[in-house]
């Protein structure tokens, strides 16, 4: 993703600052450069010259197509994943090879102590959803107990029943039961420090960061929530030996069930940032839900995470790039014109926003903004830019200096980082229903739809 962090000493008559100059030619160009090069990054040629490539050499080579498994033993999601390896290969006709790895480097998966009560939150409600197994009262191993599960788990990579076994040590793990553990270790011979440090120099080697990481000819799937997007890779490959049947895990997207005329249809809150990719995907569904059950949706803007000090390495941005490009293709949105509207681009949105909200155009002006930013490749950070945006949600260009000539939306940003903080959460984009449980990331609008029928 590209990274625009240049802000110009533009003015507005009043004295404040606008950002990048209207006019500015040299900015303007290298917005343009910077969305062509992210559209290329992302683009279907590109993709499909990657994919032929990896078909003519696994045809030239003779052997069978693969897919590496990289698994982290406290990793809920890995705990999720593993569980389908043996369905997987069932299916499709590839070779599963396990890796195991350590976290991530904290740079790449920052609050690990909200990450972790997160993950333990989230996996159980992921397996109540796709009929998998995670104990109730899980709760986060300690060092010792995460020693065990590894040295279990390093001394059966490469058998024939690791998903059966893994999981075995992994309902151990996330139960906390030790004798359990002790026994599942001391039953092999196996070296995991070995094991963890060839598993992360594969992992490094081939670009990533996470745990509970499918790959497949250069392409990565994240857990149980893209093990669909992976079988349709396969069975493009003409790999899947139930052609035509159900996928494994398909994406678990809302329904908009029937609902009963009248109501309170109660009250979503949405964080979101203006330089979250998946905020822009989440954006419009989540509006069409809450139209359709009647409910507010509350707009509660942050900062971008990098604005609040919060790194995102290069591996991890590209992942994210590619990741949200495939997202966008299955859920049929435009994505890929990125103009990162980081610095300047993210506040001076956030300042129209905060106004577009008190005149009733914030849900169009937000839509569009992140449209603008990820897709129709309009830079937030030049006035030009931002004009014709806030023009498409309806707001005169007085009314966006204006706009831009007050301060006061940097509080309300700093109010909704603060309450996102006490829900346990601290990314875009985050969603909850009347006060309820805070959940993060565009795979959770089913989880969300479930919990507005069950209040309905």
């Amino acid at each position: 993703m590209c990274a625009a962090r240049c802000v110009c000493g533009g003015g507005d008559g009043r004295g404040r600052s606008t950002g990048i100059r209207r006019g500015d030619e040299r900015v303007s160009a290298r917005s343009r450069i910077r969305s062509a090069v992210a559209a290329a990054f992302v683009s279907p040629r590109r993709q499909a010259l990657a994919r032929d490539v990896w078909a003519l050499s696994r045809r030239l080579s003779g052997g069978r197509a693969r897919i590496d498994y990289f698994h982290q033993a406290d990793d809920p999601y890995s705990h999720l994943a593993v569980q389908m390896l043996g369905a997987l290969g069932d299916r499709y006709d590839a070779e599963i090879r396990v890796w195991l790895v350590p976290p991530p480097e904290p740079a790449a998966a920052p609050e690990s102590e909200r990450l972790g009560a997160l993950g333990l939150r989230d996996a159980a409600e992921v397996a109540q959803a796709r009929a998998l197994r995670f104990p109730s009262a899980a709760r986060q191993p300690g060092p010792d107990l995460k020693a065990l599960a590894e040295q279990a788990l390093a001394g059966r990579l490469g058998r024939s029943g690791f998903s059966r076994e893994a999981t075995e040590i992994g309902e151990a793990l996330w139960s906390g039961d030790a004798a359990a553990l002790t026994r599942l270790a001391t039953a092999v011979s196996a070296d995991p420090v070995a094991a963890l440090r060839t598993g992360e120099a594969e992992r490094r080697r081939r670009g990533h960061y996470l745990g509970a990481m499918f790959c497949f000819e250069g392409e990565w799937f994240w857990g149980v929530d893209r093990l669909g997007l992976l079988e349709g890779r396969l069975a493009a490959r003409g790999l899947d030996r139930e052609p035509g049947a159900a996928p494994l895990a398909p994406a678990l997207e809302p329904q908009l069930a029937p609902r009963s005329v009248g109501g309170d249809g109660g009250v979503i809150e949405l964080w979101f940032s203006f330089r979250s990719p998946y905020s822009w995907l989440v954006f419009p569904r989540i509006r069409a839900l809450a139209a359709h059950y009647g409910a507010e949706l509350r707009l509660r803007f942050i900062l971008p995470m990098v604005m609040r000090g919060l790194p995102v390495p290069p591996p991890k941005r590209n992942y994210i790039t590619l990741d949200c490009k495939r997202e966008a293709d299955r859920l049929g949105l435009p994505f890929g014109r990125i103009v990162d509207p980081v610095g300047a681009g993210a506040e001076r949105a956030l300042a129209v926003l905060h106004h577009a909200i008190a005149l009733g155009k914030g849900e169009d002006f937000a839509e569009l903004g992140l449209r603008a930013a990820f897709a129709d490749g309009i830079a937030l950070a030049e006035d030009g830019g931002l004009v014709e945006v806030a023009a498409r949600a309806g707001l005169k260009r007085d009314q966006v200096f204006e706009a831009l000539a007050d301060e006061s939306w940097r509080t309300v940003a700093e109010t909704n980082r603060q309450a996102l903080f006490e829900a346990g959460l601290w990314g875009a984009p985050s969603f909850r229903f009347n006060g309820g449980p805070a959940r993060w990331g565009q795979d959770r609008l089913r989880a969300l739809e479930e919990e507005i029928l069950r209040a309905g």
